[in-house]
């Protein structure tokens, strides 16, 4: 086995080992002191932020960095180390070229295959002795409810401006440079209650009048750069009476600013209106979730990303996404940040899985974007 092979394994080995603890949202504690010990290992200082305080959970998100001996723009690299449930108990198992898990739960490898691959890029660039740049790593927590922690990372310890997420589920070589803006939309409409049988025209029904609202929305694909959607409606309390409360809520999003505007007061506007019409008052919060960002052109990340993808034998491919992810944040805060397809599959469900091939090929791509980024983006 050559020495490369025998990192692919370690790194397999690493995956295994990671899917393995428990992490799902707000439970990350095992996993951040895991991951701190490996960092630390590295040679990296580790600082865990105060995000944990912020969200309640008690662990926070894991900012490491190494200095570095040349003189190079810094870069970071992001990953999550939360998952979805069912998340607890995973057992993975290798099918022919690909790991799954035991079919009970999910995999984990959204984030835990980019984890798996920082960590072997870090490994080999010290075991080899690569000079390099400033390189940091984040880990963060909650990415899986709303970006929670990376909204709440100490972001002036990261000094990067330049970074990679590994956290799309394109093919390896993907390079997500185009994500939404989302607005989360909540709504209580009040009406009042009254007997149905026997005086119901003295009651103003709740949910007929969201109904009518929702009816006159135009939802789903709006179109090539924005969508909408309810995605839960709540109230009533018996068949016998005329329900008085209902709770709805929903989202549009889109990768034109403008154009979530417009969407968003359409539906507030259609909301409002079947409110009045009936009599009943509605309680509306619309709040921005997560920026949009789109990277150009030659700028230093997307060049770095193309290099590195090149450098593995695939072609690079400039994505756009309806999705959310770290990058929303990161960009927002002027980390010109990229998100990199990690090739993992049927993510959030009990299918999920990765082959192999993709595993070693994401490795191979991160140990490259350090090499592009140390030579200067070249």
């Amino acid at each position: 086995m050559t020495e490369s092979n025998g990192f692919y394994q370690e790194m397999i080995d690493q995956f295994l080992k990671l899917v393995r603890i428990d992490s799902v949202s707000g439970e990350e504690r095992e996993i951040a002191d895991y991951l701190a010990g490996e960092l630390k290992e590295l040679g990296m200082e580790v600082f865990e932020d105060h995000a944990g305080v912020v969200l309640g959970t008690g662990t926070g998100n894991l900012i490491a960095s190494w200095p570095g001996r040349l003189e190079v723009p810094a870069f970071v690299l992001v990953a999550h180390m939360d998952t979805v449930v069912p998340g607890k108990g995973v057992t993975p198992v290798i099918k022919g070229d690909a790991i799954y898990s035991s079919g009970d739960t999910i995999l984990g490898a959204d984030d835990k295959a980019g984890i798996a691959a920082i960590l072997y890029a870090l490994r080999r660039i010290r075991k080899e002795n690569i000079s390099h740049g400033p390189i940091e790593v984040v880990f963060t927590v909650g990415e899986e409810q709303g970006l929670e922690g990376s909204k709440s990372l100490e972001k002036d310890r990261v000094k990067a401006r330049i970074g990679f997420v590994l956290d799309s589920s394109g093919e390896v070589g993907t390079l997500v440079v185009q994500g939404p803006v989302q607005n989360q939309i909540e709504v209580i409409v009040n009406g009042k209650a009254a007997h149905a049988g026997i005086n119901p025209e003295d009651g103003i029904n709740a949910i007929q009048v969201a109904s009518k609202a929702i009816a006159g929305m135009q939802l789903g694909r709006i179109d090539g750069e924005t969508t909408a959607n309810i995605g839960i409606i709540q109230g009533g309390n018996a068949r016998n009476i005329v329900p008085e409360r209902v709770y709805i809520k929903g989202e549009a999003r889109s990768l034109v600013a403008e154009k979530l505007k417009a969407q968003t007061e359409h539906m507030l506007e259609r909301l409002d209106s079947a409110a009045r019409e009936a009599g009943a008052v509605v309680e509306i919060t619309a709040e921005e979730l997560y920026p949009a960002f789109q990277l150009e052109a030659g700028e230093p990340a997307l060049a770095i990303a193309e290099e590195a993808v090149r450098r593995i034998g695939l072609t690079p491919s400039r994505e756009k996404t309806g999705g959310g992810s770290d990058a929303n944040i990161l960009n927002g805060y002027g980390i010109r940040t990229v998100n990199l397809g990690v090739a993992m599959r049927q993510v959030h469900t009990r299918d999920e899985h990765v082959f192999l091939k993709d595993i070693k090929l994401l490795s191979d791509l991160v140990y490259n974007i350090c090499l592009v980024a140390s030579e200067g983006g070249r």
